[in-house]
């Protein structure tokens, strides 16, 4: 009981994250709102363990809640369709993406090193650019932003585990599980799209 009273707003954080991830997989515009619930908790929860760069990314996923929000239910071109479609990554996007992922990831590692004392400013940093832009790629629907966050997952369960937030760990566990699933789901809804879009065509 001591221990959930000492950590019960990071408790609060993994849970509101785990929620987040289902309302992901279903393209629940609602996972928008809960986001920036979501990043409010772990702003504290990753200042308080100083993971510097993860606490600048949760102000990050602030901003771009509200672009994602915005985007979902006005971005789509088709006047037609009703919510954004869901697409593929193009090659000048992925080498947009890569060449602005390094630049931040160079930045910040300069940054954490420099300026803070992070125990791990090389994984936070590489962590945090890639999150960046793959929640960028999430807000485009960019069906591929679901193996950016395998990688990234996969990693930031180390270093959560490593630095013993263990709510935390467990909520990336479910993150890099779940986001290969993910990945599966969202292929059969723009599988789905691609034939109701093709019909709309012949009609």
């Amino acid at each position: 009981m001591e221990w959930l009273q000492n950590n019960y707003i990071e408790v609060l954080g993994a849970v509101a994250g785990l929620i987040y991830l289902y309302l992901e997989i279903k393209q629940n515009i609602w996972l928008w709102p809960l986001g920036i619930i979501t990043s409010a908790f772990y702003i504290y929860v990753f200042f308080a363990s100083k993971f510097y760069a993860d606490m600048g990314l949760q102000v990050y996923y602030l901003v771009i809640s509200f672009y994602g929000w915005w985007h979902w239910l006005y971005g789509s071109k088709d006047i037609q369709m009703e919510e954004l479609p869901i697409t593929r990554t193009s090659a000048k996007q992925w080498i947009y993406i890569s060449l602005i992922t390094i630049v931040l990831f160079g930045v910040m590692v300069f940054i954490l090193k420099k300026y803070t004392d992070s125990p791990v400013p090389i994984g936070d940093a590489f962590v945090t650019a890639w999150s960046i832009t793959g929640t960028w790629m999430l807000a485009q629907k960019l069906i591929e932003h679901w193996w950016v966050w395998v990688v990234v997952n996969l990693i930031s369960l180390g270093l959560f585990i490593w630095k013993d937030l263990y709510p935390t760990s467990i909520l990336f566990f479910f993150y890099f599980t779940l986001a290969v699933y993910g990945y599966y789901q969202w292929k059969k809804e723009m599988d789905k799209e691609r034939v109701a879009s093709d019909k709309q065509q012949v009609l």
